[in-house]
């Protein structure tokens, strides 16, 4: 167990060893989660999870298949 001071601006310090053991840099952002009797501090993700099923289902083309050709070409009217 850690323990550490509240300061008059209410900033706490983490405990060296705790910051490295969750490989955390100067400038991390947390997640502070009230607990009722407490908090719990959580790294910020950078991107929100995914899951399979989410980003799989973005890919439900019904059409007929492209050939590489149209991809291309279609590409290629895009860039113009």
């Amino acid at each position: 167990m850690e323990i550490t001071k509240l300061s008059t601006q209410g900033q706490i310090t983490i405990p060296q060893v705790l910051r490295d053991q969750y490989h955390w840099q100067d400038g991390q952002e947390l997640i502070i989660i009230n607990l009722g009797d407490g908090i719990l501090l959580k790294p910020k993700k950078t991107f929100p999870e995914t899951k399979l099923d989410d980003a799989a289902g973005c890919l439900n083309y019904q059409g007929k298949a492209k050939t590489i050709e149209e991809m291309e070409q279609a590409v290629a009217q895009g860039i113009e």
